[in-house]
């Protein structure tokens, strides 16, 4: 069974009622119980965690080493300026799917830039709390080439 963490970074906790004409109705905790849901069904277990701390997204980055096979992570505003996560998720040689609610390159131009993207396997973004649905898909396929067992 592939184990996947699902990280999202600061005021995700807010989800649901934080500019829901750019982010959605849809709650943290919702979203957390459809990639739970979904990862069970797909033979993947499924752990989440959200923090408005930097360090503590890197913690979590480090401690998935040898403990998980993979990564999504909404990095949220630390995306845009977060050396220390690229570095992170450079350090523990994981896959890691980079996910956004929204179209992070239709958004401001402070946003566009993506200190995550280099060192993920891949971006999501613009399709809701859909992506990450979208994005353990992915991770499981990208993983299922290596035979994770």
């Amino acid at each position: 069974m592939m184990n996947i963490l699902v990280l999202n970074g600061p005021n995700l906790n807010l989800l649901g009622t934080r500019q829901p004409e750019v982010y959605g109705s849809t709650t943290l905790a919702m979203v957390e119980e459809a990639c739970i849901a979904h990862g069970k069904a797909a033979d993947m277990d499924v752990s989440c965690f959200q923090t408005n701390h930097e360090g503590a997204l890197i913690d979590q980055i480090h401690a998935a080493k040898g403990q998980k096979h993979g990564i999504i992570l909404n990095a949220g505003a630390y995306t845009h300026t977060s050396i220390a996560l690229m570095d992170a998720i450079s350090s523990v040689e994981l896959p890691v799917v980079e996910v956004h609610l929204s179209n992070i390159h239709a958004r401001e131009a402070f946003r566009h830039k993506s200190y995550i993207a280099p060192v993920a396997l891949g971006q999501i973004c613009g399709f809701g709390a859909q992506g990450y649905i979208l994005a353990l898909d992915a991770l499981k396929a990208h993983l299922s080439k290596g035979e994770v067992k």
